[in-house]
């Protein structure tokens, strides 16, 4: 689907306005709707003169660290192949790191939780000419204990593009570039991705805040923090990229782990504001009124980029911008813009067709209903493929949980996220739900079960209603 003439003419002129009030060259910008791009729009000049080529759709744009996410897939694609763990100290991989290092684990290298610096010891990398891996080593070095807290780290994903190369005996042949092409680029056909910028690539400028004056930024190769930084890229690309995010494709990642990197791991607090962003496996996690949205932003000299898309509908936007300052626009707000212009209809409940096709739901009938867990009620009901979601009538703890044996289901999200839910029985037969160690009954407290602690002398009357009686 596309969206509407008017509803596209609405987000392109509040595209088209921010690049005339925020003073950038040019920008271009993307509304996802289902996973399906459905609008985008150009708005500018690449090299910011009225003569100059007017920006396309198509325009080619650095996009900085959202080569990071790039760059996590591809350590996710070593865990999949049963390469690295997660949980691997780093420098088992890369013994070259020793106690530099030490004991900071792969996974901490994709959620910034490493400890390393954030920068480069020198020149500012990200316009300097790029240093081989070699003349990287002195900058690999911690400020924190690895997993303390969020610091990002560009650094940190320089050493985890390395490790991917290592392990996988590129490191001097075809080298990070050439496994992203190889194991993302080409099966999810992004053809329009690269290395370095092609001749439909918009450049890179700074606009002086208080003049109409441009200067040059340039467009370095930054060698071994490439996987920090370096892709270039258009909304075309990103989309599919972004569809990927969502709904994933068994030829780049499993689903388990791309679902994975969503999992919010550390929260980036800023003191004095709510927390609204926390970062997951190579991947920001954007929460804004509720709603979740993956992906990342970029920045390097001379550009500016986002990518956000909430992976429960599909709904994303994308913006990419020629100016180091960036452009004075909510990225979400243009999504926001389209979703109130044309809200979506929701599909009619109907019967699930695993449930048409034969599951166990109806066996499950008598789990459903009201459990007490001491004396809070919850609420266990069935969902497709025999999932049993178990949820506080009031508040409490919950979760959805998948079949994993006779009578034993595993715990998906929230609380209970890889806890056990398993059927007892007692002595009447009468089943009892034990979870994580808690215990809910059909009744409050009820004596025939199995209750740590037991259950005194159960349910007596209180001492007002015996003084009444």
């Amino acid at each position: 689907m596309k969206l509407t003439e008017t509803t596209a003419a609405h987000l392109t002129a509040h595209l088209t306005e921010a690049q005339r009030t925020s003073r950038v060259a040019s920008t271009t910008a993307g509304v996802l709707r289902g996973g399906e791009l459905v609008w985008s729009a150009a708005a500018g000049h690449i090299d910011g003169h009225p003569d100059g080529e007017k920006a396309t759709t198509a325009t080619q744009y650095r996009i900085g660290s959202i080569s990071k996410s790039f760059t996590a897939v591809l350590v996710m694609q070593l865990v999949a192949d049963g390469l690295v763990d997660l949980d691997d100290p780093v420098d088992r991989h890369l013994p070259e790191l020793g106690p530099a290092l030490a004991p900071a684990r792969v996974g901490e290298l994709l959620n910034h939780g490493s400890g390393l610096y954030a920068e480069t010891l020198g020149d500012w990398w990200e316009r300097s000419a790029g240093r081989s891996w070699e003349e990287l080593l002195p900058s690999i070095r911690r400020a924190h204990r690895p997993g303390a807290r969020f610091h990002y780290s560009n650094v940190g994903f320089a050493v985890a593009g390395r490790l991917v190369t290592e392990v996988l005996g590129t490191g001097r042949s075809r080298g990070w570039w050439g496994v992203i092409q190889d194991r993302i680029l080409t099966p999810l056909g992004m053809r329009a991705t690269t290395y370095s910028p092609t001749a439909n690539a918009a450049p890179g400028l700074a606009i002086h805040p208080h003049a109409d004056l441009l200067h040059d930024e340039p467009a370095t190769d930054t060698g071994a923090m490439a996987p920090a930084g370096q892709l270039w890229s258009t909304i075309g690309d990103l989309s599919v990229f972004a569809r990927f995010l969502t709904y994933g494709d068994p030829a780049v990642l499993p689903d388990d782990l791309r679902t994975a990197m969503h999992i919010p791991s550390l929260i980036c607090d800023v003191p004095g504001e709510s927390w609204s962003r926390a970062y997951g496996l190579g991947l920001d996690v954007v929460n804004r009124g509720g709603t979740r949205y993956v992906g990342h932003g970029g920045s390097m000299p001379g550009f500016q980029s986002v990518l956000r898309i909430d992976p429960s509908t599909g709904d994303g936007v994308i913006l990419l911008v020629n100016d180091t300052a960036g452009i004075d626009l909510d990225a979400i707000g243009l999504l926001e813009a389209s979703l109130a212009l044309e809200p979506k209809v929701a599909q009619p409940w109907q019967v699930s067709s695993e449930l048409d096709s034969g599951s166990h739901a109806h066996d499950l009938l008598p789990l459903t209903g009201t459990w007490y867990w001491g004396t809070r009620a919850h609420l266990l009901t069935v969902g497709p493929g025999d999932t049993l979601r178990l949820e506080p009538v009031h508040d409490g703890r919950g979760s959805r949980f998948e079949p994993t044996g006779p009578e034993e289901w595993r715990g998906l999200d929230d609380y209970f996220a890889g806890e056990i839910l398993a059927v007892r029985r007692a002595a009447d037969g009468a089943p009892y739900l034990d979870l994580a160690s808690f215990r809910l009954t059909r009744t409050p407290y009820d004596p025939e079960a199995d209750i740590p602690g037991g259950v005194g002398r159960g349910w007596t009357p209180s001492a007002d209603a015996r003084t009444r009686g």
